[in-house]
């Protein structure tokens, strides 16, 4: 883990690994989690000719917290880790809660940001026709909810689960995880991904719940920029089993994110998709001109 301090003073770490000349594949996690290496990710991202960054957003790990802060604000961030690291450019991949952080970074840093995908991504809480509960787990919602009534409500919820999940082994993560895996995802719970999903979840809250209780925050208050921004390249990666991010979330982005290519797989679910992530990333460097 490596870590860079930002211009306003707070630290954010990060994993990166790769040719330091080649393009970055910025990778924004889901919630809750942090910089995990994951090595299907890398591989794919090697594989593909790419430098793969990860960093634990604020509040997660070892990277300062950042009270009150937007989706927007992970742009500011990026763009400075990518100053540290001398590049000019680079694409995005954002999973589930990190799905928002890489449309900002689309939105946000059109200059340096050549595309981004994001996979099983949430739509804005304020979508209009959108019912942003509706098909998700009943965890999910209990917390969401508790998001919605505030920040006491919302750190009393976390709180309370914080301390199983930090104790979370591969063994445990089916029924860690309750009401909010489909069958398909179930069934992609097996040797490597358990053990991944156990240590981002007791990472996620080594450091408290305070990157945690920011993510969902800022997932239901005003992102900080609007989609209709975005003129690069982008995809939108969706599976109809998913009970983490409904599919309706998925549906929405499609027809609100400008020229987005739309891959809705009825077959998949949260986790599952992420067995596509090599096609992810070949269909985003097909897309984009640096």
């Amino acid at each position: 883990m490596e870590r860079i301090v930002l211009p306003d003073g707070r630290t954010l770490e990060y994993l990166v690994e790769g040719p330091p000349g080649a393009l970055p594949l910025v990778l924004h996690h889901g919630t809750p989690s942090g910089a995990v290496r994951f090595a299907p990710i890398v591989d794919s991202a090697l594989r593909h000719g790419l430098r793969i960054v990860e960093a634990s957003r604020p509040g997660y790990g070892g990277s300062t917290p950042h009270p009150g802060r937007r989706v927007a604000d992970v742009a500011a961030d990026t763009a400075a880790l990518l100053d540290g690291l001398e590049a000019a450019h680079f694409v995005t991949v954002g999973w589930s809660g990190g799905g928002p952080h890489a449309l900002a970074c689309a939105a946000l840093l059109p200059g340096r940001c050549a595309g981004a995908a994001t996979i099983a991504g949430v739509a804005p809480y304020d979508a209009s026709g959108l019912d942003w509960l509706d098909g998700m787990g009943e965890e999910n919602i209990a917390e969401f909810q508790a998001a919605a009534d505030g920040v006491q409500p919302l750190d009393k919820f976390l709180s309370g689960m914080a301390d199983d999940l930090s104790r979370v082994t591969a063994d445990d993560v089916v029924a860690a995880f309750g009401d909010l895996l489909s069958e398909v995802d179930k069934r992609a719970l097996t040797g490597g991904f358990a053990d991944y999903l156990a240590e981002s979840t007791r990472y996620a809250v080594s450091a408290g719940i305070a990157g945690w209780r920011e993510d969902d925050l800022a997932f239901l208050a005003d992102w900080g920029f609007p989609l209709t921004d975005i003129r690069v390249p982008v995809a939108i990666w969706q599976g109809d089993q998913d009970r983490m991010v409904p599919p309706a979330h998925g549906h929405w982005l499609a027809h609100h994110v400008p020229g987005a290519e739309v891959h809705l797989n009825p077959d998949e679910g949260h986790l599952s998709l992420i067995a596509n992530f090599d096609a992810i990333v070949e269909n985003l460097l097909a897309h984009i001109t640096v």
